[in-house]
């Protein structure tokens, strides 16, 4: 009888409960600003116009540095129209309390920030000095690579969202050497009736291989997956519906596929347990004349013992009668679309950042954000980066702990 009463008066709803206090959050109007990328043949703009007019329309401002989206196609009108402000010089661009950036800024780039200011941008931790981090914490700059950014899903989107650009880049890209006469076979990739279908070999079985994969079957061809993951493996292959072929990598199971490649697809490189690389020179030579090796992984030391770094102006060399096509930002090559997969991340992160009040209550709020931050209010909280290039290391969490 007591359960039923109970029940019908609500169950817990008429129970007594803790006090509930409102908390404020105070939105705060920023200033964004989108200097001219000067990095070597970098194409892309890190803020399309509709991104730019979705951060006006909550009231902030934009400031782009005129032609900062030219190469990408986005004209200087296109982001007038969409609420921006124009400037000619880049220190007005960097003198915003946000700079957002594709490349990471160069010393005399960081000069031209205010103190304090945010700065988003890639990392490219090759690249830089130690100079480069000094000089944040001597500005006390809040450093964030988009790059390392996690979700609510603990995936990285940015990485996510460019690697299915690699991907269906990369046989685009296998395609068309593939097809030339001269750097090729003059064949076409593919199946045609009555014609044998083209072979294309992926390593890796990731988010690049899976959309390199994915184009490919498109296109008509037999697709081989290899990989050192049977799980990577097990589940791109139910993402594509078993209609590949899938190994684990074992070098004479490996170089007899490579036999009959047309295209070949780098998409992993080598690991310390593995010594070398995943395609050695002589599996190179046993290769069909006029096949083609787009090295995604290039930027990582590659996957082919006879892969070496070349660019957009030049991009492919041959070894063995094999074309090699190794470029490591090939996501420049497609710069409009690339831009809108960087800018439908960072738009909606700038304006929710804005909404809660700024960085620091962001990162209260959100661990995967924090994944991100290597540089927060002169210190160096990335203790790999630290190590790197012996600089004092400070926990964000205790940082933030004291807030």
């Amino acid at each position: 009888m007591e359960e039923s009463i109970y029940s019908m008066m609500g169950g817990t709803k008429w129970m007594p409960k803790e006090e509930r206090l409102a908390v404020s959050i105070e939105k705060k109007s920023i200033s964004i600003g989108v200097p001219k990328e000067l990095y070597y043949q970098e194409k892309r703009v890190i803020l399309v116009p509709s991104a730019v007019s979705l951060l006006v329309h909550c009231g902030h401002r934009v400031i782009i540095e005129r032609g900062a989206g030219a190469k990408a196609h986005f004209s200087d009108l296109s982001y007038a129209e969409a609420g921006a402000e124009l400037v000619d010089s880049p220190a007005q661009a960097f003198q915003a309390d946000v700079v957002v950036k594709i490349v990471p800024p160069t010393l005399a780039e960081i000069g031209m920030m205010k103190d304090r200011a945010i700065l988003i941008s890639a990392l490219y931790l090759q690249a830089q000095s130690k100079e480069f981090f000094t000089e944040l914490v001597r500005k006390r700059i809040n450093a964030l690579s988009y790059e390392h950014i996690r979700d609510k899903t603990n995936s990285l989107p940015v990485i996510h969202s460019i690697s299915e650009i690699v991907g269906n880049a990369a046989v685009l890209i296998g395609a068309e050497y593939l097809s030339n006469p001269d750097w090729g076979r003059g064949k076409m990739l593919g199946g045609f009736t009555g014609i044998n279908p083209s072979e294309v070999i992926i390593l890796g079985a990731g988010t690049v291989g899976e959309f390199a994969a994915r184009a490919a079957l498109g296109f008509g061809a037999m697709v081989k997956i290899f990989d050192d993951s049977l799980v990577k493996l097990s589940r791109v292959q139910n993402n594509l519906g078993g209609r590949v072929y899938t190994s684990i990598i074992q070098s004479d199971v490996l170089s007899n596929a490579l036999k009959t490649a047309d295209v070949v697809i780098g998409a992993t490189y080598p690991k310390s347990e593995r010594p070398g690389f995943v395609i050695s020179d002589s599996m190179v030579k046993g290769m069909k004349k006029g096949a083609v090796i787009v090295d995604v992984s290039i930027d990582r030391g590659g996957c082919s013992e006879t892969s070496r770094e070349t660019n957009h102006d030049k991009p492919v060399y041959k070894i063995h009668d094999v074309t090699h096509y190794c470029v490591p930002n090939i996501s420049a090559r497609t710069p409009h679309t690339a831009s809108y997969a960087l800018s439908n991340f960072l738009g909606p992160f700038l304006s929710e950042m804005a909404e809660i009040g700024g960085l620091t209550k962001l990162l209260i709020n959100n661990q995967g954000v924090r994944s991100g931050v290597y540089a927060y209010k002169g210190n160096i909280v990335n203790d790999y980066i630290a190590g790197c290039f012996s600089i004092p290391y400070y926990s964000l969490d205790l940082l933030l702990a004291s807030f």
